[in-house]
């Protein structure tokens, strides 16, 4: 690789400006071809008229010019330059955290508040997971629905715009009314199962109990602590409310449901932590705890951005041809206008 840090330009294959001398070898040192065609025509003595030698000698050097500075293009393209940025860090956090993210019926409950409005527990969720994501720069993160079945939103990326973009699409009821949590690890676990143990983390997070599914929570969250995998769970929902009845307004509990002694045995086994979520500010509170916890700072690195430019040269090298084509055809028809 060929540098010119003056100018921050780079060669990926330099070895390629070797092809340069290809024409004059071309010229010079393949065997002509010594058979002559005649052709009868009608002006054949204006043309033996012209001065030869001095004709033929400066159009053979103008045409072996042109046809080095046009063949100059597309060497230059051949050598790949490309255009360097200035050096950037790099930070990382070396970690893959896999979002969970419960969409079953009992997530309509309206019993939590946003912006002093009441909303329902979804809501609240994807405003929360907004500002958790964003402020995972460096890692990779991916998005699980579950309801009745779980599916790959969005598998392990980078791209957390398109990670924003897929939570923010995610309705209720788009997985089904019933909660498949052992599904919904079990589907974290085949993702991330070629993974280190020290990068991959899962958090889920419900409103309910496991009600549906193939896989039971427990077998699931055994075979996650046998491949590394850490649970992260989170039970969302508000403690009491308040529902109107013939007799008046009435207490209940809406996370009557909620089974707390299965997501504590959840993280418990895979080395995690559970977490109560009643509202929005305790949600809020939650994410920065296990943003906190789970950052595990790596040596950055250093990248340059980097600009192919090849497709100039290329670009100049084909409007070359195209008029230097252009002019020779133009110049045989004024040769030969006779009128």
């Amino acid at each position: 690789m060929l540098s010119i840090e003056q100018y921050n330009l780079e060669f990926i294959w330099p070895w390629s400006s070797l092809f340069l001398i290809l024409p004059i070898f071309m010229r010079t040192l393949l065997p002509r071809d010594n058979y002559v065609m005649a052709l009868r025509v009608p002006f054949f003595k204006r043309i033996t008229d012209l001065p030869k030698s001095d004709i033929l000698d400066k159009k053979n050097f103008k045409n072996l010019f042109i046809s080095l500075f046009i063949w100059s293009f597309f060497v230059i393209a051949g050598m790949r330059p490309q255009w360097v940025g200035e050096p950037t860090d790099l930070p990382l956090t070396g970690r893959s955290l896999m979002l969970a993210v419960d969409l079953s019926g009992s997530m309509k409950e309206k019993d939590m508040e946003l912006n002093g409005k009441s909303v329902n527990r979804l809501e609240v969720v994807k405003n929360v997971l907004r500002t958790f994501i964003t402020r995972r720069s460096g890692d990779r993160l991916g998005l699980i629905l579950f309801g009745s079945q779980a599916y790959l939103q969005t598998p392990l990326t980078f791209d957390i715009k398109t990670l924003l973009q897929m939570l923010e699409e995610s309705e209720l009821g788009l997985a089904g009314e019933r909660t498949a949590i052992g599904d919904s690890i079990g589907l974290a676990i085949k993702k991330m199962k070629n993974l280190s143990s020290e990068e991959k983390v899962l958090i889920l997070l419900t409103d309910g109990q496991n009600t549906a599914g193939e896989v039971s929570p427990e077998d699931a969250a055994s075979v996650a602590a046998k491949t590394g995998l850490k649970i992260y769970t989170i039970g969302v929902g508000a403690d009491e409310g308040w529902i109107r009845t013939f007799f008046g307004k009435q207490k209940f509990n809406p996370s009557a449901e909620l089974d707390e002694s299965m997501l504590k045995s959840l993280s418990k086994k895979t080395g995690g932590k559970y977490f109560r979520a009643r509202n929005t500010e305790e949600l809020e509170q939650i994410y920065s705890m296990i943003n906190k916890i789970e950052r595990v700072e790596k040596e950055k690195k250093i990248i340059r951005p980097r600009k192919s430019l090849y497709m100039w040269p290329l670009g100049f090298g084909m409007l070359s041809i195209v008029l230097w084509l252009t002019i020779f055809h133009i110049k045989n028809t004024n040769l030969f206008n006779f009128k």
